[in-house]
C-alpha cells in the first residue's frame, strides 16, 4: 500500500456511459501502475449493458494503483484508478498496519485554479457545486452502541436522553440504489438494518444477500436447538467435461431484461406476408454496378429498409411509442432505423439516426458503417438510443420468418425471412422466382390491425414493384 498526498492525487471513477446504466464491467487495462498517462488517453475498456465502451483520462499524470482487476463488475461513481497529478516519483512505501488515528477521510478537491472539476470525454461536467452533508461514519455508529451498553453496564435503565434519541430520529435514510432497494423489497429485508460495503456507504446486492442470510441461520438453529450437529449440504454441482456455465452479464443480461419487459408489457400483434422479391433482387444486381454506389454495401436489406421507410413515410402514424406515466402516444416525426446485429456479446440494436432523410446511397453508407462498427464491437451506447422502428434480417440464417419482440420504446419491428427460389404464379404461369416472407409485430396498444396491414401490405407492393420507391418516396 503507498501513500499518496490529497492534493496531487485524483481517484477517476467509473462514469454512466450509457445514460442511466447503474454499473459496467472492466474488460482490459490499458495501463499499469507507474504508466504515465495524458488527458484523453485510453485507459481501459468496459462493457456496459449496451455495448462495449473505451474510457479516457481526464487528466495528466501517473498511474499509482488499479483498485479493480480485469472481469471485474464495478457499480457507476466507483473509483476504479488512481492517478498522482503532480508529476514527481512514485510516494515511498508505509507499513500495512498504520495507527487508524492517523487515517483521515479524504476529500476529492477541485485542481488549484480550475473553475470544474475533470470529467469524461465527451460528457458535461456538474453545474452544481454543492457538496453532500458529511455522513455517519461505521466509528460513529459503532460509538453510539458503545454508549448504550454502558449505560447498560452501569444500571441506567431510565429512558434515553433527549440527545440520543435526537440522534435516532436523525438518522440518515439508507443509502442504495433503486435496484438494491427493489432487491430488498422483494426479500423483505429493512435496508436499516444492513451493513453497507460499498463507497460512502452505499448499500450493495452482496449487502442484501449477506443480510438475508445471516437471519435464515439463525432462524435454522433456533428450529432444532437440539439437533446434532451435521454435515452441511453439498453444494449442487456439475459435470465441467459436460457443462459449461456462462454468467449472464453485459448486453445479454439487458438484452433479456428488455424482451421480458417488452413482452409482457405491449400487448404483441405479428402479421405476415409471402413476396415475390425477383425484381428487387434484379434491382440489387443493377445498383452494384452503378457508379453512385461504388464502393458501398449494397443488398437486399437496404432496399428492405428504403421500402419501410416508404411505408412510414404513406402510414406515419405507426412510427410512434406509447407513454406510460402519461398516458399519451408519441407520434415521432423522424425515424431512427434500428438493425439488429448478432455480435460476440449478444444481440444489439443500433439505430440509423433520422433515416427518413437519407437518400439511398446515405443509406447504404449509413447501413454499412452500422454493421462494420458492430462486428468489432465498438458500437457506441447513443447509436443503441432513441430507436422509433426496427428491421431484424433472420433470413441470413435460412429462416423463413419469425414473430420478433418490440424493440423497447417502439411500436414495429419488421422480420426479414430467406430469399429463396420457389415456383410461383407469375402472369398466369407457374414459374422459379425468388421469394421470401415478411413478418411485422406491432403495439396492438396504438396501432390497430388496418394501420399495420396497411404498413406490411405497403412493403411488400414496393419489394415486388421496386419502382414504386421512385413514385412513393
Amino acid at each position: 500500500m503507498t501513500t499518496m498526498t490529497e492534493a496531487s492525487v485524483r481517484e477517476f471513477k467509473m462514469p454512466d456511459v450509457g445514460e442511466g446504466l447503474t454499473e459496467a464491467e472492466i474488460l482490459k487495462w490499458y495501463v499499469q501502475p507507474g504508466d504515465t498517462v495524458t488527458d484523453g488517453q485510453v485507459v481501459c475498456e468496459v462493457e456496459t449493458a449496451k455495448a462495449a465502451v473505451e474510457l479516457p483520462i481526464p487528466y495528466d499524470g501517473v498511474v499509482r494503483d488499479l483498485h479493480f482487476p480485469e472481469g471485474t463488475t464495478v457499480d457507476v461513481g466507483t473509483p476504479i484508478i488512481a492517478v498522482d497529478v503532480s508529476g514527481g516519483a512514485a510516494p515511498a512505501e508505509v507499513p500495512a498496519q498504520a495507527p487508524a488515528e492517523t487515517a483521515a477521510p479524504v476529500e476529492e478537491k477541485k485542481p488549484e485554479g480550475s473553475g470544474r472539476q475533470p470529467v469524461l470525454v465527451g460528457y458535461g461536467v456538474a453545474t452544481s457545486s454543492t457538496r453532500r452533508r458529511p455522513r455517519k461514519g461505521p466509528e460513529v455508529l459503532v460509538s453510539q452502541a458503545s454508549a448504550a451498553d454502558q449505560t447498560e453496564l452501569n444500571g441506567h435503565g431510565g429512558p434515553a436522553p433527549a440527545a440520543e434519541t435526537a440522534a435516532v430520529a436523525d438518522k440518515p435514510r439508507p443509502l442504495a440504489k433503486p435496484p438494491v432497494r427493489k432487491l430488498a423489497k422483494d426479500l423483505g429485508v429493512d435496508l436499516a438494518t444492513v451493513v453497507p460495503s460499498g463507497p460512502d456507504g452505499i448499500i450493495t446486492r452482496d449487502d442484501v444477500h449477506a443480510a438475508v442470510a445471516s437471519t435464515q441461520a439463525p432462524e435454522a438453529a433456533v428450529e432444532a436447538p437440539s439437533a446434532p450437529a451435521v454435515a452441511p449440504a453439498p453444494v449442487p454441482t456439475y459435470d465441467a467435461a459436460r457443462e459449461t456455465r456462462i454468467p449472464v452479464k453485459g448486453v445479454r443480461k439487458m438484452t433479456a431484461q428488455a424482451m421480458v419487459g417488452s413482452a409482457f408489457t405491449a400487448p404483441h400483434v405479428t402479421e405476415f406476408v409471402t413476396v415475390d422479391v425477383t425484381r428487387t433482387m434484379k434491382l440489387v444486381e443493377e445498383l452494384k454496378q452503378d457508379k453512385e454506389f461504388a464502393g458501398l454495401r449494397v443488398n437486399p436489406l437496404l432496399l428492405i429498409a428504403k421500402a419501410l421507410l416508404v411505408a412510414i413515410k404513406r402510414n406515419p402514424d405507426i412510427n410512434a411509442s406509447w407513454d406510460e406515466a402519461s398516458q399519451e402516444i408519441v407520434l415521432k416525426h423522424y425515424v431512427n432505423l434500428g438493425i439488429a446485429a448478432a455480435t460476440p456479446r449478444g444481440l444489439i440494436v443500433p439505430n440509423i439516426k433520422d433515416a427518413h432523410a437519407k437518400t439511398l446511397p446515405q443509406l447504404a453508407e449509413s447501413l454499412g458503417e452500422l454493421v462494420s462498427t458492430a462486428r468489432e464491437g465498438r458500437t457506441s451506447p447513443a447509436a443503441m438510443q432513441g430507436g422509433t422502428v426496427t428491421i431484424t434480417n433472420v433470413g441470413v440464417f435460412g429462416v423463413d420468418t419469425g414473430t420478433p419482440i418490440l424493440n423497447p420504446g417502439e411500436s414495429a419491428i419488421l422480420a426479414v425471412g430467406a430469399i429463396k427460389l420457389q415456383p410461383w404464379v407469375h402472369k398466369g404461369k407457374v414459374k422459379p422466382r425468388q421469394v421470401t416472407t415478411l413478418a411485422l409485430s406491432f403495439d396492438h396498444r396504438l396501432v390497430d390491425g388496418e394501420l399495420g396491414s396497411k404498413v406490411l401490405a405497403d412493403v411488400a407492393a414496393i419489394l415486388e414493384q421496386p419502382k414504386r420507391l421512385i413514385s412513393w418516396a
